[in-house]
Order: structure tokens, then C-alpha cells, then sequence
């Protein structure tokens, strides 16, 4: 482990589920900064006795990279462990940017995202032929503004598959936006809870009904929201298979 921060994805939930390269740095580091609202604890198992371990839960931007700056400057190798894939709601550019003012080096490494995880949980391929080749990752406009060419309403008229972070305490309101934008009522929709914990829950249903379905279950903030025909549309079988369908490493049939 080279004398660098690592910002580390920890996966969705399942402590199983982080790389194989990040479960390694984290039984390397000397000081591991962690997620605490959202990182499954278990993962800290992995770390070396002795460990100096910081939960970010209650620290501000100051607090996290001070320890990051000491830490390095003291010699000791530093792994922020952040939920999920870091690049996707994980406030690291800030982090970042401080460490490149101070000149420290870091690294990321990629983790599996909950919006993957969520998939895996209905399971369902979000992609299909014929019904949606693109996946929007989004968000509902809260405390953190979102462009208005970006919104909920201006998305949903490409009919994409869309995955929305961040906005489950939202869902009537999201719904609405959803159909005004062009989405049709009966559009299918999911709700997945805590995708790849224990207590992993799932709601599927229509635009019409989901919020319904999920609020009246007292599902919390840690949610994803999946909507779109792959989740339920019929579709073409992909041309990858196809016996009919010559590729680079399959010749036509006789």
C-alpha cells in the first residue's frame, strides 16, 4: 500500500461485496476515515488491530481532511471508506480538492453501487433490447439543488430506464413529476431498501401505485427507486446469443 489517501468504494451493504483491491487496503491502512450513516460496520473487521478509525458521521469537511493531512504527513496509510461507488453522491471531489491544495497524492477505487445492487435485488437487467438502452442516475431536487435542464419532469421524457438516489422520503411528489414528464401511469416501478443487507426489502409495482405500496411499509431514506419498462416490458432477446448473429468470436451458422 503506497503512502497515499485511498477513497475507497465499500459496496452497497454486503461486506462481501466490496473489491477485492479495497477489502486489501482496508486490512492495510492505519487510519480509516468511514461512512458511518451508511457503511455496513462489518467491514471494519477487516482492519489490522490498532487501527485509528474515525466515523465521518459526525464530522464536518475540516474535521475528515484534517485527519486525512495529519495521518499522511505522519507516515501512516489513510483509506476513506465511503458507501457504494464514491464517484456517484459521495462528496469526494471537496475532499479532494483539499488534498491537491495541501499536495497530497490519493487514489480512488472503485466500489459496487447501490443502484446496481438494487438491480440485483428485483433482479432485473436494466438495459433490454428494444425497451431502453440508457440509464439515467438521478436525483430528486432537495437541500442540494439540481439544474433545471436536469430535472425530474425533463428526464422522464426520454422513457429511459432511470435510478433515482436520494428521494424515496419524496416519492409522491416524485411519482407526479415522473408522469407529467411523460412516463405513462402504469410505467413499471420498484423500490429496493437497504439492496444487499439482511433486512433488504422490495416494493414493485406501477408509477400509479408504488409510493402507495412503499410509504405504507415506513421504508426510510436509504432507497433506491428504479422505474421503466425493462423492469416489466417484453423485448426482444439481444443478438449476443443468437445463433443467427455472427460476431468477432462466434462465425455464421452452417
Amino acid at each position: 500500500m503506497d503512502n497515499k489517501v485511498y477513497f475507497v468504494g465499500a459496496g452497497p451493504g454486503d461486506p462481501e461485496l466490496i473489491t477485492v483491491k479495497g477489502a486489501k487496503l482496508l486490512s492495510q491502512a492505519q487510519v480509516v476515515i468511514y461512512a458511518g450513516s451508511l457503511v455496513n460496520p462489518a467491514l471494519l473487521d477487516l482492519c489490522l488491530p490498532g487501527t485509528e478509525i474515525h466515523n465521518s458521521a459526525g464530522m464536518n469537511l475540516e474535521e475528515i481532511t484534517g485527519v486525512m493531512i495529519e495521518a499522511y504527513r505522519a507516515g501512516k496509510r489513510v483509506v476513506r471508506l465511503h458507501t457504494g461507488d464514491p464517484s456517484l453522491y459521495g462528496a469526494i471531489q471537496e475532499q479532494i480538492d483539499i488534498l491537491e491544495q495541501q499536495e497530497i497524492p490519493y487514489a480512488a477505487v472503485p466500489g459496487v453501487s447501490s443502484f446496481l445492487a438494487a438491480a440485483a435485488a428485483l433482479p432485473r437487467e436494466l438495459t433490454l433490447p428494444g425497451v431502453s438502452q440508457t440509464v439515467i442516475l438521478t436525483r430528486m431536487e432537495g437541500r442540494t439543488p439540481v439544474p433545471e435542464r436536469e430535472s425530474i419532469r425533463s428526464l422522464a421524457a426520454h422513457r429511459s430506464t432511470m435510478c433515482i438516489f436520494l428521494s424515496v422520503h419524496m416519492l409522491d411528489k416524485l411519482t407526479a413529476e415522473l408522469i407529467t414528464g411523460g412516463y405513462p401511469a402504469n410505467t413499471p416501478a420498484a423500490v429496493v431498501e437497504k439492496a444487499s443487507w439482511p433486512d433488504e426489502r422490495s416494493f414493485t409495482g406501477t408509477l400509479a401505485d408504488i409510493a402507495a405500496k412503499a410509504e405504507g411499509s415506513g421504508v426510510n431514506r436509504t432507497a433506491m427507486i428504479i422505474v421503466g419498462d425493462a423492469l416489466g416490458a417484453g423485448y426482444r432477446p439481444s443478438y449476443l446469443y443468437d445463433a443467427d448473429f455472427a460476431h468477432g468470436f462466434r462465425g455464421e451458422q452452417d
